[in-house]
């Protein structure tokens, strides 16, 4: 985000230091907030038949919420969580709106976003179809490498729809 245009709305912001595996929004929950990164990595996962699916990561800079509850107040689909200590901020669902309103360049922004957002999952649809494990895997390593060295394996093999071992194997074979 354009730190300029950011910087008159940092009154509304709140900050908080997190530790790893610490809930911002449960899986079920109304998301009436929306999340800055400064510092640290979450990811957003959801309980499929009693095993954790990860399905996003995100890191400094990023802003992170569960968009479609935060925008049409429905449950969310899925759990905000650290993955480390972390320095977040975030603004709840009414001032957040009052600056999309009254910003054009801060929504403009937000619509880039949820673009960027939507491309993302697009790709990782996609690739969850055409690509084999391991593809995925050099496709995670070329495009984020840093997720591989700061996630713990559990969670990239969550990712990847693989198994920790499967994982193992494949990096082994590198």
């Amino acid at each position: 985000m354009n730190t300029l245009q950011w910087n008159k709305f940092k009154h509304l912001l709140t900050k908080e230091e997190i530790s790893a595996k610490t809930i911002l929004l449960n899986e079920g929950e109304i998301s009436r907030k929306v999340f800055f990164i400064e510092k640290g990595c979450l990811r957003s996962w959801f309980n499929n038949n009693g095993k954790d699916i990860t399905f996003q990561f995100f890191t400094e800079g990023q802003i992170v919420a569960s968009i479609e509850s935060f925008k049409s107040n429905q449950p969310s689909l899925f759990t905000i969580e650290s993955i480390e200590s972390s320095v977040i901020y975030w603004m709840s669902k009414t001032e957040f709106d009052r600056i999309l309103e009254e910003s054009p360049d801060v929504k403009k922004q937000f619509e880039d976003l949820t673009f960027d957002r939507l491309i993302t999952y697009q790709k990782l649809f996609l690739s969850r179809i055409k690509d084999n494990p391991e593809k995925r895997y050099l496709n995670l390593l070329e495009t984020h490498p840093e997720i591989i060295l700061r996630v713990p394996q559990h969670y990239i093999a969550s990712y990847l729809g693989i198994t920790s071992v499967s994982l193992s194997r494949i990096r082994n074979r590198r």
